[in-house]
């Protein structure tokens, strides 16, 4: 038998919400921001810009990740990923995340551990902390998160801004999640950090503030392909977008192995493909370090071209379409 009780094999169900949240929290250290973390019925944070950043975003088992294909800390990372991004893409600086999670009672409390831990750890990357949270049972597993940021005394980058004359430019890489997608769904080995981009995406933590800086007119993250995305500055500022293919070769040389072992064509994951949380945002003037132009803003109305001409192929994800 284990020496200490607290080693001892646990579920969720045997342990109770409360002995959980406890182990969870437990020696975790919160940014500066958070005066008040996991504990009371509400956390104090504060913000010295007077203004706050929101975003809320949910991830479900089986329709935005595969327990089969991720770790738990995988998951973790993932989530705290993905909604940091939305505060790059507004200019901003991450602080704080609020987590809620279902699961059923039968999950070994170790997996939930190491979900804690991977969103710590990605969270840590950022300087930001988990200031609190719900645990309930539930099915299966669904992660609701909800992320707060700083302008740090900025204007906010909307994506209502972009002006034709403008370049727009990209931070971060494109495709490789789409690309990882594939190779996992098809069961084909290696091409590791391609696998591993869409278990745990990348994004280009520190670019917004910097776009916002050096005078970003709109600005958006890459989260369900970059046509998509796209299509919501176009339609919000009244522009219409080019994007060079030229500009783009060396996220479609990145995925070329991969795409002819797939037999697929490497620019349907570079312009269709979501989940890599690079930053695309437009400039009336030079780039700042980090940014590489991959298209231009036209005069409207509102599309966004490949090359001068419509995009015949997937123009990415759609929450309730398979």
């Amino acid at each position: 038998m284990p020496d200490d009780p607290a080693d001892a094999p646990s579920t969720l169900g045997q342990l109770g919400e409360f002995a959980v949240i406890d182990r969870l929290v437990r020696g975790r250290r919160q940014p500066a921001a958070v005066l008040v973390g996991p504990g009371d019925d509400a956390a104090v944070l504060t913000f010295g810009d007077g203004r706050t950043l929101v975003s809320t975003d949910m991830l479900v088992a089986g329709r935005h990740f595969r327990l089969d294909w991720s770790t738990p800390r995988d998951v973790g990372r993932k989530a705290i990923a993905q909604n940091a991004a939305d505060i790059e893409a507004m200019g901003g600086r991450t602080t704080a995340f609020v987590v809620g999670l279902g699961a059923p009672a039968e999950t070994p409390t170790a997996e939930v551990e190491a979900l804690a831990d991977g969103m710590w750890e990605e969270a840590t990357r950022i300087g930001a902390g988990i200031a609190g949270g719900d645990l309930v049972s539930s099915p299966h597993w669904v992660l609701s998160i909800a992320v707060l940021g700083d302008l740090n005394g900025r204007s906010p980058v909307l994506r209502s801004g972009a002006q034709p004359g403008a370049v727009l430019a990209v931070a971060g890489e494109l495709g490789r999640s789409a690309a990882g997608y594939a190779l996992w769904h098809k069961g084909i080995g290696g091409f590791e950090q391609l696998r591993s981009r869409h278990l745990v995406p990348e994004p280009p933590y520190g670019q917004g503030a910097v776009a916002a800086a050096h005078g970003a007119q709109a600005m958006i993250d890459v989260s369900d392909g970059l046509i998509a995305d796209l299509q919501h500055v176009a339609q919000a500022s009244g522009v219409g977008i080019d994007l060079s293919t030229a500009a783009l070769a060396p996220d479609r040389d990145a995925l070329s192995a991969a795409a002819a072992t797939v037999d697929e064509d490497p620019y349907s994951w570079v312009l269709g493909g979501g989940e890599d949380h690079a930053l695309a945002a437009c400039f009336a003037g030079p780039l700042p370090p980090g940014w590489r132009v991959i298209g231009r803003v036209l005069d409207g109305p509102a599309r966004v071209l490949v090359d001068g001409a419509p995009w015949q192929g997937y123009p990415g994800w759609q929450s309730f379409q398979d």
